[in-house]
C-alpha cells in the first residue's frame, strides 16, 4: 500500500481517509463525554483510536454499558417504590 502525499506550503501531508460509517446510529450522552475525555486528557490514547478506527465503536460499547446500568438501576429503583407503596398501605 502506497501512502499519497499532499503539499501545503512546506509541509507534505498524508492523504489519510477515515471510513465514514453514516449507518451507524449517533453517539450518545456517555459515549459523547468518554470521547471528550479522551480527546482533552488523553491526547495521544485519542488520536491512535480515531486513526486505528477504533474509537467510534469503543465509545458506542461504553454508551450502551451505560445504558444498560441506567435501565437497571430505574428498575431497582420501580421496585424499591412498589415495596415502601405496599409497606406504607399495609
Amino acid at each position: 500500500m502506497e501512502i499519497t502525499y499532499t503539499k501545503i506550503g512546506d509541509y507534505l501531508y498524508p492523504d489519510i481517509l477515515l471510513s465514514d460509517p453514516s449507518d451507524a446510529p449517533p453517539l450518545g450522552k456517555y459515549g459523547m463525554m468518554h470521547k471528550a475525555y479522551l480527546q482533552e486528557h488523553r491526547a495521544t490514547l485519542y488520536t491512535q483510536l480515531l486513526l486505528s478506527e477504533r474509537l467510534c465503536p469503543i465509545c458506542r460499547e461504553i454508551d450502551e454499558a451505560a445504558a444498560h446500568r441506567l435501565a437497571n438501576i430505574a428498575d431497582k429503583e420501580a421496585a424499591h417504590e412498589i415495596i415502601l407503596a405496599e409497606l406504607v398501605y399495609c
